[in-house]
């Protein structure tokens, strides 16, 4: 059994990944680190786990215990935890923040994105797992890459749902706000995308395009799905065998030969892309569950890999019928 500890304990992401673990055949929850929750019952949080789990809260971090401890913080806390607790070298960690997604000569965490990286994730003991937005969109981008057809700027948007702005609430997660509405936010200037560049550029061998990326707020919970417009004056038949052969041994990512929709993913692990040509422009839908696929889905994911286990150990979910 994989021995687990989870600090951050409180948010959308920890409650997600507490309910995959629990339902995980190879994992076994050691701790839930919550300095705000100690001592509270996990279901006085996560409702939805009410009669599952008797687990408490607990300000402790007894690593002894655990082999892998995954950081549900907000972006920015990890590094700062780092720099006042000390893990032990053995311990595995899989960071959800995006505080080492970016290369840096002192950066030893490997980008969790396994259709990239999954030999390096089986080697390596620290592991900054993508975005959720990065994940969905470099899906959509990362076969175009592998064929050298990012030459140009590549027009991007993507919508997202509520819990992908975390469970602290604030003016524009509010029901009576975010309900029949919408809107932009960051345009241009969203803290994914120079992750997304840093794929492109591993895969493509070089990159000398933007990512114009609009995100926007959707109305709903939990799922997000993007646009991606590609110039190319490449063959659409060639361009889909190149992306149905990029993910022939993905285990959840899969081209799909007509119009997808976000429900087919949403509470799987699943990301759907497809593919169609106007004249010179490709245009990319892709498709994911952004707690899932897009958070600690992903991070299971990782785990599984590291720990040399089947990917999908844990992770054999169905989306809903409606």
């Amino acid at each position: 059994m994989i021995k687990v500890g989870i600090l951050g304990g409180a948010g959308y992401t920890a409650g997600e990944l507490i309910r995959l673990l629990m339902n995980h055949p190879q994992a076994d929850i050691k701790f839930v680190n919550s300095e705000s929750n100690a001592g509270n019952l996990i279901t006085d949080v996560h409702e939805g786990l009410y009669g599952e789990t008797d687990i408490k809260f607990t300000s402790e971090m007894p690593f002894s215990d655990v082999d892998v401890v995954f950081f549900c913080f907000g972006h920015g806390k990890s590094e700062a935890f780092l720099k006042e607790h000390d893990i032990p070298a053995n311990i595995k960690i899989i960071d959800m923040a995006q505080d080492f997604r970016l290369e840096a000569e002192d950066n030893d965490y490997v980008y969790g994105l396994p259709e990239i990286n999954k030999d390096k994730i089986a080697k390596a003991q620290h592991i900054a797992n993508p975005g959720c937005f990065a994940t969905c969109i470099q899906l959509g981008l990362l076969p175009a890459a592998n064929m050298e057809l990012i030459r140009d700027d590549v027009s991007v948007n993507a919508i997202t749902g509520s819990t992908g702005a975390g469970v602290k609430p604030g003016a524009t997660t509010h029901f009576s706000w975010r309900n029949n509405n919408m809107s932009i936010y960051k345009p241009f200037q969203h803290q994914h995308v120079p992750e997304i560049k840093q794929s492109l550029k591993q895969v493509q061998g070089f990159l000398n395009a933007d990512i114009d990326f609009i995100p926007y707020r959707g109305d709903f919970a939990r799922g997000i799905f993007a646009t991606e417009v590609i110039k190319t004056d490449e063959d659409i038949d060639k361009i889909i065998a190149g992306y149905k052969e990029f993910y022939n041994d993905a285990v959840f990512t899969h081209y799909i030969d007509k119009a997808i929709d976000m429900k087919q993913v949403v509470n799987t692990n699943k990301a759907l892309v497809h593919c169609e040509k106007y004249g010179n422009k490709l245009l990319v839908t892709s498709t994911i569950d952004n707690l899932l696929k897009g958070a600690v889905g992903q991070a299971v994911q990782n785990m599984n890999i590291m720990f040399g286990l089947e990917e999908n150990s844990g992770l054999k979910l169905k989306p809903s019928a409606f």
